[in-house]
């Protein structure tokens, strides 16, 4: 298994719509820089979040969520409030070659101020938004940034394709748009 190139990524990404929209390079400015790096690509997240909220005093059940433990924000900038997550999606819209395995790590700017961005990897010939989970993990409030970078992502070339990939199991978040919650 080998780790996919700038080239590969760039590739993938305007001849076969791997990434879109594709950024070729590294934006940074006033940013959290996003774009294509050495061996990876810097997604952002969307302007759409869900914050984590126990207003209702919901119970969290992966086998029965509700979508009352959330507020929705539509902005440019989303305040978690202390020790709370909020989700969120990338800009980006992801199509996986089926002998691709990609894994995603936080951005080091956020981690570095205790958000922590997770996300499960995304498998051979998954295709959509990617839900992102970010944790506040600070007694303070935390600021996520919209359209600037929020996690990298790193692409895995397997040896050969594998026999049963994501989309040929009509996976549950196959072709997922927006922020999407969990589902059974």
């Amino acid at each position: 298994m080998a780790i996919m190139s700038d080239k590969w990524i760039r590739e993938m990404s305007q001849q076969h719509g791997m990434i879109e929209p594709f950024v070729d390079g590294q934006v940074r400015d006033d940013n959290i820089s996003y774009g294509l790096s050495s061996y990876g690509y810097d997604a952002r997240v969307a302007p759409e979040f869900k914050i984590f909220t126990n207003v209702d005093s919901a119970v969290v059940d992966p086998k029965n969520f509700s979508d009352k433990s959330f507020v929705d924000r539509d902005t440019d900038v989303c305040v978690i409030p202390p020790n709370s997550f909020a989700l969120a999606r990338t800009v980006e819209y992801f199509r996986i070659p089926k002998d691709v395995l990609t894994i995603c790590l936080g951005k080091s700017t956020y981690a570095r101020c205790g958000i922590i961005v997770n996300v499960t990897p995304l498998e051979p010939g998954w295709e959509g938004h990617v839900t992102l989970e970010f944790s506040n993990t600070t007694p303070l409030p935390a600021k996520i940034y919209a359209n600037e970078g929020a996690c990298q992502f790193l692409f895995l070339q397997g040896n050969e394709p594998c026999e049963v990939a994501y989309s040929d199991r009509s996976g549950k978040y196959q072709g997922q748009r927006g922020v999407t919650l969990p589902k059974l």
